[in-house]
């Protein structure tokens, strides 16, 4: 038999630097490096997600044949100086400040991509294995079609900037994948869409969820001001920007003056309070990507034929979009790879090397072939156990037939649970693997998680991790949603009609008035983020909401990621416990291991996460 192939896929030095490893075409194992570094959106060389990869496959950095770049550094430069030039004399403060990390660093990345694998391999840069580099769209399309569970679909990739592709479009069939088209930067849905985001005050590359969130606040009064002023958007979905509007290409913000007097007046400083203006420019701006993502799926439908359209680039991580667009009917399914930004694109370099370089066969599973994205690491009893005691953790170990009855109650009984379980999951949503969860019926569990838990914004919405035999009874919706990427509108049958009065407010004032049986995971507009659980790709959660219906015959629960405003979801067992003592939580269960707050030793309330972690 011959030896496996071993590939090693990375992204780095942009945000969200991640690793993925292959053996002979199959994910062994992903991650993100703010995982382990637990600074949110790493940017690093992602050494620490490496070497996770490499010990769960027991190799060694020697045993890998490639190691594949996401994107080609040189022709983002070319597109960096050909952006300055035909701008110039504008943005010459952005480009004296970008210029010299170039130079330095990023212009002679090949080099510095191999002192790194050396030093971390211990080996001679002489001996290490093949670097290749993939196209960063190239990238984001491989990781959307090649883990799908389609012989043939058509692939559409959004997101802000590769290396001058903002929106692309291809046909993935068997093995290969064909590129059909592009459009270029600087006219990019994802940049316009951070604009926004910056412009109401929230951080670029991290707050456009929040955005996303906002929306269903606010009435879309700025559509036809956005249609006629930023966007010529055409009948088949491209499109062009009106650059005077803004600053991203050379300057050292998102938007001018000019956008300022357009919408009238600054953009809202960070932290301060939110008001209707921008609860209505969020939901202007989420109806502008509708509709230009609603054009682009009829325009590749009608050029490739496909029933079936696979999605990645960070405007897929939108949610909402993706709804409307798998309601629309233009495709008859929709599959979108779960770590869709550029945490992905180290997944779909490998992919790219495998199918291109080795002539990779492809195998086709019917669910996909992302094993839930639970791809990262996870810690024996052992291994558990010393890091509770070295923490000074009080305990009781369960086995499963005690401990999910147990928690069953303390879920009906409206206690907030840190659950962590199984291998860490890939990309940015925690989906049961290291999850905070609650019981969707209550009424106070939204504000209590945002406020006491999360230390967030009250309006941000929680998602319902469902039973896939149920998700039809609670939510329009009647196909699998594993990674959380769906957004569907709650059944009828257990809607709470509002009255007038409660229909005459406004903005925030909605967020009080409960919306349906499960007022925790219902939005304002009726709708919610779906993840469907699986019995064959997390068993154990499964189980647990099964538990949960058992004794409330209630199917769902509420779902958010593990951790702190600011702070990456939690990877190790030290990390949960840290966490659950520096926040109002009830009950942290680590595998089969349950804590209870009043047991824990007394400690001081701990704020230091605020100095810690830079808020999002």
């Amino acid at each position: 038999m011959s030896e496996p192939v071993y590939i090693l896929g990375l992204s780095a030095y942009y945000h969200d630097s991640a690793a993925a490893l292959l053996r002979d075409g199959e994910v062994v194992a992903a991650a993100q490096e703010e995982r382990f570094t637990r600074k949110k959106h790493d940017a690093g060389f992602p050494r620490h997600a490496i070497e996770y990869c490499l010990q769960q496959a027991d190799i060694q950095l020697g045993d890998v044949t490639d190691v594949v770049f996401y994107d080609k550094p040189l022709v983002k430069f070319e597109r960096l100086l050909e952006t300055y030039l035909s701008y110039a004399p504008h943005g010459l403060r952005s480009f004296i400040a970008a210029m010299p990390v170039w130079l330095k660093e990023k212009l002679y990345l090949k080099s510095t991509l191999k002192t790194e694998l050396a030093d971390l391999g211990g080996l001679k840069k002489s001996a290490l294995p093949n670097l290749l580099f993939s196209e960063h769209h190239q990238s984001h399309a491989a990781s959307a079609f090649f883990p799908s569970p389609y012989e043939r679909a058509a692939v559409l990739c959004l997101d802000g900037v590769g290396e001058w592709a903002t929106t692309t479009a291809w046909v993935g069939e068997g093995s290969s994948l064909r590129s059909l088209w592009e459009i270029d930067f600087p006219h990019s849905l994802g940049l316009l869409y951070s604009a926004f985001t910056y412009y109401t005050g929230f951080k670029v590359n991290s707050g456009e969820y929040k955005l996303m969130g906002l929306a269903p606040y606010g009435q879309p009064t700025y559509v036809d001001l956005i249609l006629d002023k930023l966007i010529d958007l055409k009948p088949d979905g491209t499109f062009r920007l009106d650059m005077s509007y803004f600053n991203y290409c050379t300057g050292l913000t998102m938007t001018n003056r000019k956008f300022d007097e357009l919408f009238g007046g600054p953009p809202r400083p960070q932290e301060s309070e939110i008001s209707q203006r921008e609860m209505d420019l969020a939901a202007s701006i989420q109806k502008v990507t509708e509709e230009v993502v609603l054009r682009l799926g009829r325009t590749v439908r009608a050029e490739t034929g496909c029933e079936n359209l696979c999605l990645a680039g960070g405007v897929a991580l939108n949610c909402v979009a993706n709804g409307i667009l798998l309601r629309s009917g233009i495709f008859d399914s929709i599959w979108i790879q779960p770590a869709a930004g550029d945490a992905g694109g180290a997944l779909g370099a490998a992919l790219v090397a495998w199918y291109e370089k080795h002539g990779g066969e492809r195998r086709i599973e019917s669910g996909d072939s992302m094993r839930g994205s639970y791809l990262g690491p996870s810690f024996t009893r052992e291994q558990i156990r010393e890091q509770l005691d070295a923490a000074g953790a009080v305990y009781t170990e369960l086995d499963d037939d005690s401990l999910m009855p147990r928690l069953a109650d303390i879920l009906a009984d409206e206690n907030v649970v840190g659950w962590f379980q199984g291998r860490m999951e890939f990309g940015p949503r925690a989906l049961g693997g290291r999850s905070i969860i609650g019981d969707p019926r209550s009424r106070q569990m939204q504000s209590v998680m945002n406020l006491k838990i999360k230390y967030r914004e009250s309006f941000r919405p929680f998602a319902p991790s469902v039973l896939i035999e149920d998700v039809s009874e609670y939510f329009e919706h009647d196909c699998s949603s594993p990674y959380m990427l769906m957004v569907a509108p709650v059944t009828e049958q257990i809607r709470i009609p509002m009255t007038a009065e409660q229909e005459a407010l406004f903005g925030i004032d909605k967020l009080n008035v409960p919306r349906s049986e499960l007022p925790s995971i219902t939005h304002v507009d009726y709708s919610a983020r779906i993840q469907t659980v699986h019995r064959e790709t997390n068993p154990r959660y499964h189980r647990l909401i099964q538990n949960f219906k058992e004794r409330t015959g209630c199917g769902v629960v509420v779902n958010t990621s593990f951790n702190v405003r600011g702070e990456p979801i939690v990877c190790s067992p030290q990390d949960a416990y840290r966490c659950f003592m520096r926040t109002e939580m009830d009950y942290l269960v680590v595998e089969n291991f349950l804590m209870e707050k009043p047991d824990q030793p007394v400690v001081e309330k701990d704020e230091s996460w605020m100095e810690e972690f830079e808020l999002d």
